[in-house]
């Protein structure tokens, strides 16, 4: 019995961006043109004042900007942390208040359970581990690229298959999207990280456009937010079985698809089957 993904899918593609910057707003009309879909970690003790005014279209958001962004896209708004530090720098309190205060925040202005994350600078300490999983955190992204599409051991140090401006990224979409496991039983996860202020700085918005139209809109991937990945792979493992594996039954409520004797299943959500 091996797990497949959504609708039976063996192929997944998620993006994380990170800060909250004003860029999000063009990077989210690229994705949403292609059907791709993100996570967005916001550092909600930086937003800029309401008040201000820009000299430039450049830097943090406004939370009356940001709330308009993200609130209803489909996206997901994920931990930051409340200012950005070093984690591993701080005293456990100081970790646990940065964290808590971030996801109370989003939660507050956004209307979502906060429960996904990103380590500021992709830094991070096994006692930093342990406190997120306190603070009620699923996953945290790292910044160590795998180049490869495993899905990860540890949720808390997840990292990712490359950042977006990796040379090979459209060599690594093409075997990705072109390329036929030679096992039925494998899936295949694609992480693509970076800062869209990136993109300003390089005058390269081409690397994402390009992207995200040849990656995008294809029937045999899934475009998933970080969370939503977690939850599935987690119902999943949630499911119940009898010795022999002819019952299934699904206390999750979501709906999971797995192989077994060469044939797909759906075992729908709090249904049981038998095969």
């Amino acid at each position: 019995m091996y797990m497949k993904l959504k609708d039976g899918k063996s192929k997944v593609l998620t993006l994380s961006y990170d800060d909250g910057v004003v860029q999000d707003i063009r990077l989210i009309g690229i994705l949403d043109k292609y059907g791709v879909k993100g996570t967005f970690n916001i550092n909600t003790g930086t937003y800029l004042a309401e008040d201000a005014v820009r000299e430039r279209y450049y830097g943090r958001m406004k939370l009356s900007e940001a709330k308009e962004l993200y609130i209803g896209s489909g996206h997901e708004v994920a931990v930051h942390t409340l200012t950005h530090p070093f984690l591993e720098r701080l005293k456990p309190d100081e970790v646990l208040t940065e964290v808590l205060e971030d996801r109370r925040n989003i939660e507050a202005q956004y209307g979502v359970v906060a429960r996904g994350m990103a380590y500021p600078f992709g830094t991070y300490s096994e006692e930093v581990i342990e406190l997120l999983a306190k603070c009620g955190i699923a996953y945290s992204r790292t910044t160590k690229s795998t180049m490869n599409f495993k899905f990860p051991e540890n949720w808390l140090a997840l990292h990712p298959t490359c950042h977006h401006r990796e040379p090979t990224l459209m060599e690594m979409a093409k075997k990705f999207a072109e390329t036929k496991s030679k096992y039925p039983s494998e899936n295949w996860l694609f992480y693509v990280w970076g800062h869209s202020y990136e993109f300003d700085n390089n005058d390269n918005w081409d690397v994402i456009e390009k992207f995200a139209e040849y990656i995008g809109g294809r029937d045999d991937i899934w475009y998933a937010t970080n969370i939503e990945i977690y939850d599935y792979v987690k119902a999943y493992e949630s499911l119940q079985t009898s010795v022999d594996k002819k019952i299934v039954h699904n206390p999750t409520a979501t709906d999971v698809w797995f192989l077994q004797g060469g044939k797909t299943y759906c075992v729908k959500a709090g249904e049981t089957i038998r095969i």
